[in-house]
């Protein structure tokens, strides 16, 4: 099983071969090894990520650099030109001895055809590294969309027992968006330490998150140490946001209950700072799970086109105004 872990984190496998990798890191007894093994890997391919910033080559820079290459192809053609093209004889050889041998002297044409090479390597770099890197961070994205997939399962499962998915008290210090993964992880719908509520190449995925239980967020709760909570607070939901849900005309936040919207957005990657955009992918690739179960990858310029993912509308970080209004809060977002 250790062979496939390589494949498993490329996405090499096959569905049957993935489908028993997972297994395995889910098993009680196989599963703890291989994690760690698993967590071996994904942080030597972190420097895989290094380049992800990489900007996009100017435009028409291929079509310039070949045109210099063959101007300077013909110049070369001019440098040199043969006796016998224009009806000369050739030119006789000249002979050295090994003590007369004459400095060595560089041809204009050898120092062109460096240049050529050059140009042709520069060329291709600029041309290559963006698909490198697009191969990359498909890959990425590939993989957050099955840990989202993932998550979507142990909603969904939650949904069925409890007929609603995790809610986070109306207030107090556990009122916060991330207490939906403790409450996973705590009824073992999904696993703390396999790097599901993470997004590869992350800087909580170089941290090795492991999700904290509730039992855990209540007793740093009631510890009074305030940083440390803030801390456990701030990573406890990964690299996800969830639905902050909605408060009624009394201001009292309503149980999150599965209507199988397909239109509801329910958790997608957290939010930056500002509130707009999450930083998790390069390209502002963002993966939205609705509350019919499906998942959409949304670029930046759709993101907020018909209602803002991440404000009410009344543009605030808070629980929505009615239960059409989805908000997704970062992890220590309060409703």
């Amino acid at each position: 099983m250790r062979d496939e872990l390589v494949g498993y984190l490329l996405e090499a496998l096959d569905d049957e071969q993935r489908q028993r990798v997972d297994v395995a890191l889910a098993d009680a007894v196989t599963g703890p090894p291989l994690r760690k093994d698993l967590d071996r890997l994904r942080r030597a391919a972190a420097v895989l990520e290094a380049d992800a910033g990489t900007e996009r080559p100017p435009e028409g820079l291929a079509r310039r650099t070949l045109r210099f290459i063959e101007n300077h192809r013909e110049d070369g053609r001019r440098l040199r030109p043969h006796a016998a093209a224009a009806g000369g004889p050739l030119p006789r050889p000249r002979i050295f001895s090994e003590e007369r041998v004459p400095p060595r002297v560089r041809s204009p044409r050898v120092w062109i055809d460096r240049a050529i090479l050059a140009a042709t390597a520069i060329a291709a770099s600029v041309l290559l590294i963006p698909l490198v890197l697009d191969g990359i961070d498909q890959s990425r994205s590939l993989r957050t969309q099955r840990n989202v997939q993932s998550i979507a399962g142990g909603l969904a499962g939650y949904s069925e027992h409890h007929r609603r998915f995790p809610t986070p008290p109306d207030s107090g210090p556990l009122s916060r968006a991330g207490l939906y993964a403790p409450t996973l992880v705590s009824e073992h719908r999904l696993l703390a330490d396999d790097g599901t509520f993470l997004v590869p190449g992350s800087d909580l995925a170089k941290r090795s998150l492991v999700i904290p239980s509730l039992d855990e967020v209540k007793r740093a709760a009631a510890a009074g140490d305030a940083d440390a909570f803030d801390r456990m607070v701030r990573s406890m939901g990964g690299d996800f946001g969830y639905t902050l849900g909605h408060r009624d005309a009394a201001g009292r936040l309503q149980p999150l209950v599965n209507l199988g919207r397909a239109h509801h957005p329910i958790l997608a990657d957290a939010p930056d700072d500002d509130g707009h955009w999450s930083g998790n992918h390069p390209r502002r690739t963002h993966h939205v799970l609705y509350e019919d179960g499906h998942v959409e990858r949304i670029g930046p310029h759709a993101l907020h086109l018909d209602d803002h993912l991440y404000r009410n509308h009344r543009g605030e970080v808070r629980a929505g105004v009615d239960a059409e209004d989805a908000v997704i809060g970062d992890s220590h977002h309060q409703p």
